[in-house]
């Protein structure tokens, strides 16, 4: 019986998709739910589920392909699956034993890792499944480290460089999919040479929001700095217990989150849109937290933040971070922000001047922190420093009121208990 593989129901700010890769070739024989291609959209990448056992019979749309719900991608035979293997007659017994050759090299890798790798191994990102081709490895060969036993790209590159594994040798190479090329190579040395590569739909899409962000928002950054001695005093003195408690990790995020959501209520116009000649006051905080992944920055939304706990901040900042960066990122957990939190800092940038994430009023960025000589009491003394800057929208939200937002912040980072009493 032949099945449609259909393109699956596309999210509902999502008018279309690319179709980036398939997995599968016609002929081989697949498992309900497997992935068969990935779709690639403005914000996130979706998989193309099997709707059942069976053997992929046809291919209908090729890679680069912009696509719409309900396309019809391919053709399954279903029938395919219920078929048996016909057994071997003696005259192809040398033949069936030939692929059992490579058995005692599995084994062999197998043996050497703990447990049983792979067995909770999940389903494979894009970009792992790239790696696995690439050094022509098997799933079940690698313990996943992510998520359900989920294997990520450093599990991939760790088993590699522990085995000594190679590449196998460059067949060549099929024409790029659209979206998704692959960068020509470098000229040799002393020769001057240019490369060029389309954008992903996402990079495209990111800086079609950056331009139409600037081209409509009066956008006006502000600085200050902050002294972080009493925030990191409190994640020595309880993250083992914390850990122990909550089982993540206490991080600077979850006070910047809190310290912004009181300053955001006592200046809500920071924390409001424009829409038309209205002002949009929101008296709920969804705070935005930028995540940098391979594919482009992505900002997952922490819905209600004003009721999390800093361990709720924590594990959600955690495992958008770690499904952003293997493509399973929903649509709807990037949309719907009140207001953003971008940290510069972890790639060491001192001091930016963040572009807001429309339709916001403002974005808040963090930066390095860096131990400076500061007066205090009277006195210079070593300080754990680090500047921070609001990008607003001077339409509706005047200099005053960026500035004291600014000075609210920096009040309830330097007296953390601030954050307790609410003052």
């Amino acid at each position: 019986m032949s099945i449609e593989v259909k393109v699956p129901q596309l999210p509902e700010s999502v008018a279309d998709a690319t179709l980036v890769a398939w997995h599968k070739k016609p002929g081989e024989r697949v498992s309900r739910d497997e992935n068969l291609a990935d779709l690639e959209t403005d914000k996130v990448v979706l998989e193309v589920p099997a709707p059942a056992d069976g053997v992929l019979t046809e291919i209908r749309i090729g890679d680069g392909t912009t696509v719409n719900a309900g396309d019809l991608l391919a053709l399954l035979d279903e029938s395919a699956a219920a078929e048996a293997a016909p057994a071997p007659a003696a005259g192809q017994a040398d033949q069936a034993a030939a692929p059992a050759a490579s058995a005692p090299q599995r084994e062999e890798a197998a043996d050497d890792e703990e447990g049983e790798p792979g067995k909770a191994a999940g389903r494979l990102s894009p970009a792992v499944r790239r790696l696995l081709e690439e050094h022509e490895l098997e799933a079940g060969q690698i313990r996943g480290s992510g998520r359900d036993g989920r294997i990520t790209k450093a599990d991939v590159v760790e088993f590699v460089e522990r085995k000594g594994a190679r590449p196998a040798a460059p067949a060549p190479a099929p024409a790029p999919a659209a979206g998704r090329p692959e960068p020509a190579a470098p000229p040799p040395a002393g020769e001057r040479g240019e490369r060029r590569v389309a954008m992903t739909r996402m990079r495209a899409r990111i800086a079609e929001r950056l331009v139409e962000a600037q081209a409509t928002a009066a956008m006006l950054t502000s600085f200050n700095e902050v002294d972080l001695g009493a925030v990191m005093e409190i994640r020595k003195r309880y993250r083992d217990s914390f850990e122990k408690r909550h089982g993540v990790r206490i991080g600077f995020m979850s006070f910047f989150v809190k310290a912004a959501i009181e300053a955001l209520r006592k200046f809500p116009v920071v924390n409001a849109s424009v829409e038309g000649n209205d002002i949009v006051y929101h008296d709920y905080y969804d705070v935005g937290i930028a995540v940098s992944t391979e594919r482009g920055l992505v900002v997952p939304v922490l819905r209600d933040a004003e009721a999390m706990s800093f361990a709720g901040i924590e594990r959600s900042i955690g495992d958008f971070a770690g499904r952003a960066r293997e493509g399973r990122i929903t649509v709807e957990e990037l949309t719907g922000g009140t207001f953003t939190i971008t940290n510069g800092g972890v790639f060491g940038s001192l001091i930016s001047t963040p572009i807001i994430n429309p339709p916001q009023s403002a974005i808040l960025g963090m930066h390095k922190i860096q131990e400076r000589p500061m007066v205090v009491n009277g006195e210079i003394v070593i300080r754990p420093m680090m500047y921070i800057a609001l990008t607003y929208d001077h339409r509706i939200v005047d200099g005053r009121e960026a500035v004291q937002f600014l000075v609210t912040v920096k009040d309830a980072l330097e007296d953390p208990a601030r954050l307790l009493i609410q003052v």
